[in-house]
């Protein structure tokens, strides 16, 4: 598997990656909040042991407190980590592969949370590969679990079969046509929840956003992420249509045009006007409007996030020179 983001997957012009997550807790240890540092990282040690030992993934370890902070939001930019995780790194590590497609954060709301991201969208692949680990950890690990309620989490929201499973959409068309309010309520009746790229209380940037399932309670893994690609699938076929009768105004593609103008000649560009013209161009690139590769538009949008930005730099770069520095990455990209 390759990094998510240098790829276009499977139905690539909307759904720009699935991710599977897997929450598990260690018998005889208290939830992360309970446990004081030194007790976080005892348990961290104890899940490092057992992934590591004949390891088939090649694993890399790492300690959160070891990383600067540009780095540490730099993971949660590129969603290999939570928010929350990147928040307090104290007591916490890292698990995760070379090509960044499966990341274990240890000690976040609980102890383990095994997170698959592939390109585009592969719930059932991004689910096979999620399972195997879990399966391989369940026989190293005794995880919390009731015959009755299934997996027993910090959060009662995640009790059962602990899965958190989501898409993330690029919806242009729906978001300019106003649609997007009347799409969360319909969703949210059937068991989904669709929120900012980064989960809840986030903004959609570029209009990204995260469709995932809210009950993990008295359904299996198979019914949540059938649920979810049958609702996925929807959500793609109401944003092809939804942009059809757009661009057949002259000056929605005239916006498209233009985006792509200044992306590609661009002084000083911001993390929002990024955002807002690489949607227009990445809607256009999708419609056939213009010649424009995706996932390159997709290796750029997490590219040129600020703390990806100072990570790749190994510098700590001002706004200012951040803006500039963007402005230069993009054209560079773009004009070739």
């Amino acid at each position: 598997m390759n990094k998510w983001y240098l790829e276009n997957g499977e139905q690539g012009d909307i759904v720009v990656s699935t991710r599977i997550r897997l929450a598990r807790n260690i018998e005889d240890y208290p939830f992360p909040w309970r446990l004081t540092e030194s007790g976080r990282q005892k348990v961290c040690g104890v899940i490092r042991d057992a992934v590591l030992k004949d390891d088939k993934w090649g694993f890399k370890y790492t300690e959160m407190d070891s990383l600067d902070r540009s780095n540490v939001i730099s993971l949660a930019e590129r969603h290999l980590i939570s928010p929350e995780f990147a928040s307090d790194t104290s007591g916490r590590a890292l698990l995760m592969t070379a090509d960044e497609a499966v990341s274990i954060m240890l000690c976040e709301e609980d102890h383990i949370r095994l997170q698959v991201m592939m390109p585009g969208l592969a719930l059932k692949e991004a689910y096979n590969v999620a399972d195997k680990i879990d399966n391989l950890l369940s026989d190293k690990l005794n995880f919390s679990y009731d015959d009755r309620i299934g997996y027993l989490t910090q959060c009662p929201t995640n009790l059962g079969t602990a899965m958190r499973a989501s898409v993330m959409l690029h919806l242009p068309a729906l978001t300019r046509c106003g649609q997007i309010g009347r799409l969360a309520s319909t969703v949210s009746k059937l068991g989904l929840i669709i929120r900012g790229a980064y989960g809840e209380g986030t903004e959609p940037g570029g209009d990204i956003y995260q469709l995932s399932n809210q009950i993990t309670l008295g359904i299996s893994e198979d019914s949540a992420i059938d649920n979810l690609q049958s609702i996925t699938l929807q959500l793609i076929s109401q944003e092809r249509t939804a942009a059809k009768k757009l661009l057949e105004n002259p000056a929605t593609e005239d916006q498209i045009y233009r985006a792509a103008g200044i992306l590609k000649s661009a002084r000083v560009l911001s993390s929002k006007e990024f955002m807002e013209l690489v949607s227009l161009v990445r809607m256009g690139a999708s419609n056939k409007v213009i010649d424009m590769d995706i996932a390159k538009l997709n290796e750029l949008t997490v590219k040129v996030q600020p703390a990806t930005m100072n990570s790749i730099t190994g510098k700590n770069l001002d706004s200012r020179e951040r803006d500039i520095l963007r402005a230069e990455w993009v054209r560079e990209a773009l004009n070739k």
